[in-house]
């Protein structure tokens, strides 16, 4: 083939690489000293603010507030105290002071020391602006200290900080507000980016002009003379046999990694020679087996059901399959069939070994099983240990075959299933997440002889998923001898469960790639997955409009859980009322799963979230130790904090905001509902 000169030369790439990194590396460093300037001008301004608010909350009496916007009637402390307001924003340099007291869903004025005709008057009270207000609005409802917010809204772009007060009782009276203009502040940071844009452009120049001519002189023209010669050696490289003896010739003394390039490259010529006379002899052998193995690939392929769908007119069931094998021919292989019009078998087999001597036994093997499952009464074990008696018979070899066979009852949902060593299998009930079913497993097949192979029953209704697999899934390595695993494994299965069988294999097939990477693959990969979509008659009741979310019970993933609840909720045009009456009840519920379910650690969370006929249904799920928050006797709430016994207070307001609150404890998990109507 003709070589084509470089259209772009070394010392060309390397100016580029050299600037490019200088350039980074300068906007890096102006992106950190304006960050941390930023950060510094910020943090005075919000202290500046915070004492302003504390001077100005030292003239007010936060016991009065509540008086004030009630009556509408102001007094002299009333208006001593505005004037003293009015005189710290004057004279603090300041956009605006006032004071205010949030509710949950607005926010009423008690001072506003604007001189202007725009002033707020007392009692005066408006809906949360969008935004960080908004956001901000249930924490200020608590008198929490909040961060400064920034915003841009109808009065100017400002920062305003809050400085929370509270009464005698220590209770939540309001905040004074200080309004802080940020214009003066921008532009002194926009002037103190723009030098230190200069200053690293100018740097930028100076020190990439000496490394180009550095990296040129050292790296470049050695490099470039290599080039030459391994483009001259392609062009006499040419025949059979061809001996060169171009690199020796060449004179290079760098004591680097070039020289290092240098010296190995005149030794791959002597061996390039030395491999090409062996080339031509090998070539013609390795055609010949390549071919013989290209025909039994396409062999061991037809053995295998690949037409879907298989079945297409049973509409009970989908059913979908594959076998992706390590090497040219394998020793994995899947199989069913219907053994009567009401009976489906269901195989999945790992034979020891790989290459020909697996595939060979996996062809007996799969012929077997397929002929005993004709004639067995529908009992998997029988099955297994009349075809381990005959697989023993002259198994010199010593192979085996790890099997799992699984005999449906296409009507009922039934089933009998039998595993001899292989891997667990994972199931989905309609509306889950798919989940191994471990339990314990019979010796392999063909092992020994006189072994009795366990089976066990297990019934699917309409939407349920089975998922079986070899262990060239769950053992698939990376580079760094890491193993894929079956949680990978459930993690791709559970992106969407929803799927149909061909999609399911798809997802985890692209998901063990992906993990793999470069890696080369060490054993076959084969899996097959059935979704039962019951009789004919059942097929509207297998769905649900139940929307599933499964999450890590940890207190920082509530915002996840109410973000899910919001979207189904929003999508039943629910009022903003009654979303965050419902969405405080689930913080109030989640937080204390995250914090008391799981004592030894963190644990799972399933939230369940339903509308049907105007009515919200919400149910948390957990695994952690049972516990039911309704047992507990309601608090009395006209006690004192001081004197009414901690704890309790929660789950009571939140059975006073529902409709309807109810706990279940059911296969380990508890399970508590909240129900409310949307109108």
């Amino acid at each position: 083939m003709e070589q084509k000169k470089a259209k772009f030369p070394l010392s060309r790439k390397l100016a580029i690489m050299v600037a490019l990194i200088a350039i980074v590396i300068s906007a890096v460093l102006i992106i950190l000293s304006y960050t941390h300037y930023k950060s510094e001008m910020y943090s005075h301004y919000e202290e500046f603010a915070m004492n302003i608010g504390a001077i100005a909350a030292s003239q007010l009496d936060p016991d009065s507030f509540q008086r004030y916007l009630d009556t509408g009637e102001k007094d002299e402390a009333y208006d001593n105290a505005f004037k003293t307001l009015c005189d710290i924003r004057e004279n603090g340099g300041i956009m605006y002071l006032y004071v205010v007291k949030p509710e949950l869903d607005e926010v009423w004025y008690v001072m506003d020391t604007d001189p202007s005709e725009d002033a707020i008057p007392l009692g005066y009270h408006e809906p949360y602006y969008e935004g960080a207000f908004a956001e901000n609005a249930e924490r200020m409802a608590r008198g929490e200290l909040i961060e400064p917010l920034i915003s841009n809204e109808q009065f100017g772009w400002l920062m305003s900080v809050y400085y929370p007060m509270q009464t005698s009782l220590g209770e939540p009276a309001g905040y004074v507000g200080v309004d802080i203009q940020m214009t003066d502040v921008m532009n002194d940071l926009h002037g103190f980016a723009q030098s230190m844009i200069m200053l690293m452009l100018a740097l930028t120049a100076i020190i990439s002009i000496i490394l180009i001519r550095i990296s040129s002189k050292t790296m470049a023209e050695p490099i470039k003379r290599l080039s030459a010669a391994a483009e001259k050696l392609v062009k006499e490289q040419s025949g059979e046999g061809t001996e060169t003896n171009i690199f020796n010739q060449l004179t290079i003394r760098s004591r680097d990694e070039v020289g290092t390039l240098y010296e190995s490259l005149a030794q791959m010529e002597y061996d390039m020679n030395a491999y090409i006379r062996n080339l031509v002899s090998v070539t013609a052998e390795k055609e010949r087996i390549g071919a013989e193995l290209n025909v039994a690939t396409q062999i061991q392929a037809d053995m295998l059901p690949c037409i879907f769908p298989a079945f297409p007119d049973r509409h009970e069931f989908d059913i979908y399959a594959s076998m992706t094998p390590a090497k040219e021919v394998g020793g994995d292989f899947y199989d069913f069939f219907l053994i009567d019009e009401n009976h489906l078998a269901m195989v999945m087999a790992d034979v020891s070994g790989k290459g020909v001597p697996a595939a060979l036994f996996m062809v007996i093997a799969k012929t077997l099983i397929k002929n005993q499952a004709q004639d067995c009464d529908y009992s998997p074990a029988k099955v297994l240990g009349n075809v381990n008696e005959q697989l023993c018979e002259g198994n010199k070899a010593e192979l085996f075959v790890t099997v799992w066979l699984a005999i449906l009852e296409i009507s009922t949902g039934k089933g009998l299933a039998a595993n001899a060593g292989h891997e667990h299998p994972t199931l989905r009930r309609a509306g889950g997440q798919y989940e191994l079913i471990e339990y314990r497993h019979s010796p392999a097949v063909a092992t020994m002889e006189g072994i009795r192979f366990r089976e066990h029953e297990f019934e699917l209704h309409p939407g349920d998923s089975l998922f079986v697999y070899t262990d060239g899934v769950a053992e698939a390595t990376d580079a760094q001898n890491k193993l894929y695993g079956t949680q990978r494994m459930l993690e791709a299965l559970n992106k969407e469960p929803d799927a149909l069988p061909e999609q399911i294999l798809n997802a985890v097939k692209c998901s063990v790639d992906e993990f793999v990477g470069e890696a080369p693959q060490f054993d076959d990969i084969t899996m097959l997955c059935l979704k039962y979509n019951g009789p004919k008659d059942s097929e509207k009741e297998a769905m649900s409009p139940e929307k599933v979310l499964k999450i890590e019970a940890d207190a920082d993933k509530l915002h996840e859980v109410q973000d899910f609840v919001a979207a189904e909720l929003e999508a039943n045009d629910c009022p903003m009322k009654t979303q965050l009456l419902i969405e405080v009840s689930l913080e109030e519920i989640f937080v204390n799963v995250a914090h008391y379910a799981y004592p030894e650690g963190k644990g799972w969370a399933e939230i369940h979230v339903s509308v049907e006929e105007g009515v919200a249904s919400i149910t948390l799920i957990d695994g952690g130790i049972p516990y039911d928050p309704l047992s507990r006797p309601d608090p009395d709430v006209t006690q004192s904090s001081e004197d009414r016994p901690i704890g309790g207070l929660g789950i009571y307001m939140v059975k006073q905001k529902m409709d309807d609150v109810s706990y279940e404890y059911r296969d380990g998990k508890n399970m508590l509902t909240i129900k409310k109507k949307l109108h």
